[in-house]
């Protein structure tokens, strides 16, 4: 079946594809999904720490390429009340969300198993279903943060407890 347009409507899609070509999406994640960020423009302007918070450094070719593309990882996340996309059942302060991700971290080193602990602390929607299990993805699909911290990680370690917009994250690298 051929479908044909008016020419007002041909007009808006045109204006609706040309206009948004340069748009750039903030976040894309679905419920249930680890958070994610629009990947940048180019590979050398992705961020990472420094001792100035607010100022973004960009990583050198050299430190891109000595990486791998891809890794897999497992995390759980704690949040608090006022964490960007807290469930509203959330009623935990910042600081007892930070106590509850060092306990599970502690516990995490100690060899316990992650996916149980995935299951009792976490609470992104759906990461008991799948353990944490995020998959593959590349440095520039997660927040920077994030992303410093599980690409730093070596397979089969487990991070140091990481601070983002969304709370507070504990992630097992796992390829």
């Amino acid at each position: 079946m051929k479908r044909s347009f008016s020419n007002a409507a041909h007009a808006v899609l045109l204006c609706a594809v040309w206009c948004c070509t340069g748009c750039v999406l903030t976040t894309f994640e679905g419920q249930g999904e680890p958070p994610r960020i629009a990947p940048p423009p180019s590979p050398v302007a992705i961020a990472r720490p420094s001792s100035d918070a607010s100022a973004v450094k960009p990583l050198s070719p050299v430190e891109l390429a000595s990486e791998p593309a891809e890794i897999s990882a497992r995390h759980l996340l704690v949040s608090y009340r006022d964490a960007l996309r807290a469930a509203p059942g959330i009623g935990r302060t910042k600081d007892q969300a930070r106590a509850r991700a060092e306990e599970a971290q502690k516990r995490a080193t100690a060899g316990e198993d992650f996916v149980a602990l995935v299951k009792q602390y976490s609470d992104e929607p759906g990461a008991a279903d799948r353990g944490g299990d995020l998959g593959k993805f590349d440095r520039s699909s997660m927040v920077p943060a994030f992303a410093n911290a599980a690409f730093k990680l070596k397979v089969g370690e487990v991070s140091q407890v990481v601070e983002t917009q969304f709370g507070f994250h504990v992630i097992l690298r796992t390829e």
